[in-house]
């Protein structure tokens, strides 16, 4: 860590296992121990004390100097306890503030929630120009979204569906026309899941009802998956990006090893394992071609039925129902089969490479207890502006900004990104934009260095 940094962290202990994200309303106090309600009791408490609460069974947060006891309330989440969990014994203010529009009328309902307050709190400049920033995107109106942007983009990912079908039903069934057909279905899916992202990060209506109806319809019936297990996954991604145990996306450890500490562990840990040397080269086969096909079919269908999502389940069967009533009378079962597989296959493509060039190459690591600004920098980087990235990537070619401002409309993402490239500069934190194609050789760079790690390091314990 750079010496240029170390004033702007938080004077407080990194421990700490699993975190938080969204607070929303209601939940109940429970018991605490006896020293601790004494401590309570006098309103202030020291971080040593506040560290101490990191359990499923006992799990405190902080947010704007306040300290909240989340134990039961966790067990409700919106976001399920993970999410909370991963900021117990934090301080998880700016965390509060990325993931709720409503942040006033949400602080009403952490009253019940109370312990007391944290000793000495303040603000550091890091903080303080932080969310300066952001009240300024406030003013300007950058976290408004515009109708027809998004009236266009939902509009294109139905037209590209409905052309999957109707280019078979124009032309037949030939070579060219399957081929066209399986090009539009790519599309259509695709930038269903770009779009689905923004109505998930409930960024585009002012009621959140509406956010979560559109995003149903787009990846319940559109792409035929799970709103709640994307919910899941990717909030605790946003919640702390590249943090090894806490990320579910760096959880790769049974095929591939990333960063410069994950390698070390896991050549501790296992005598046998994947040849992680050689995952710079079988990452072509096992990543990218994979990864939609396989594990998320398995893990969406899983997340559905062992938590009895039935309206999700619903959802999801109306897309592979209308899939089946409409593709195998042209294509044969096998055929729909194989359309299907192949369509997959090559979305798994568009989305890991575009989603993992911005943090793969990035730092991952076990959690420090970073700042907000600080910690989603060292795991993001951008891909330059233009046209063809902007609609390639879903505009998360500002994955900085992104992550940063979660509620923020995409279409609105590059403007704010001055400020954050002066505020990075003011406080000597490094702020990375790459080319698109730079972004792709990164990963395959930064799993052939850490490969090399792992296997450095597991000759040397287990020689």
């Amino acid at each position: 860590m750079s010496d240029n940094l170390h004033g702007v962290f938080w004077g407080k202990p990194t421990t700490g296992t699993q975190t938080l994200i969204a607070m929303g309303r209601g939940g109940q106090k429970r018991d605490v121990i006896a020293s601790d309600r004494s401590r309570a009791g006098s309103d202030v408490l020291t971080w040593a004390e506040i560290s101490r609460h990191v359990t499923n069974n006992d799990r405190w947060i902080v947010i704007g100097g306040e300290v909240y006891d989340v134990t039961e309330w966790s067990k409700k989440h919106p976001g399920g306890p993970r999410l909370i969990g991963h900021y117990a014994g934090q301080d998880a203010t700016d965390a509060f503030g990325a993931f709720h529009n409503n942040g006033d009328h949400v602080r009403k309902f952490l009253k019940p929630l109370h312990v007391g307050s944290v000793e000495g709190y303040t603000d550091n400049d890091l903080d303080k120009d932080f969310r300066e920033l952001k009240s300024t995107a406030v003013k300007m109106g950058w976290f408004q979204p515009s109708y027809t942007f998004y009236t266009l983009v939902v509009g294109h990912v139905v037209l590209f569906q409905v052309l999957t079908y109707m280019v078979l039903h124009w032309f037949d069934v030939t070579w060219w026309s399957v081929l066209l057909s399986l090009a539009c279905f790519t599309i259509a899916q695709s930038q269903a899941g770009w779009t689905q992202h923004d109505f998930g990060h409930l960024s585009v209506f002012k009621h959140s009802w509406l956010d979560h109806g559109v995003h149903h319809f787009l990846i319940g019936i559109i792409m035929g998956a799970s709103s709640s297990w994307w919910n899941h996954m990717h909030y605790q991604h946003h919640a702390k990006p590249n943090v090894i145990n806490k990320d579910p996306d760096v959880r790769l450890e049974q095929l591939f090893v990333v960063g410069d500490e994950m390698p070390k562990t896991v050549a501790k840990k296992k005598k046998k394992s994947m040849p992680f040397n050689l995952q710079h080269k079988y990452f072509f086969a096992l990543g990218p071609p994979l990864l939609y096909p396989v594990y998320f079919q398995i893990m969406l269908f899983r997340h559905m039925i062992t938590r009895r999502l039935w309206n999700e389940l619903t959802y999801s069967m109306v897309f592979y129902i209308s899939y089946i009533y409409l593709f195998v009378p042209k294509l044969g079962f096998f055929g729909a089969v194989a359309m299907y597989f192949a369509m997959r296959c090559l979305e798994s493509h568009w989305f890991t490479w575009v989603s993992q060039s911005n943090h793969i190459p990035m730092t991952v690591r076990s959690d420090q207890s970073l700042p907000w600004l600080v910690m989603q920098l060292n795991a993001t980087c951008d891909i330059e502006k233009s046209p063809f990235n902007d609609w390639f990537t879903g505009h998360l070619n500002f994955q900085i900004e992104h992550h940063l401002f979660p509620t923020m409309p995409r279409h609105n993402l590059y403007k704010v990104a001055p400020l954050v490239q002066s505020l990075c500069k003011k406080h000597g934190i490094p702020y990375t934009v790459k080319p698109l194609l730079q972004s792709f050789v990164d990963i395959v760079r930064s799993l052939k260095v850490s490969g090399e790690m792992w296997k450095e390091a597991y000759e040397e314990i287990h020689s």
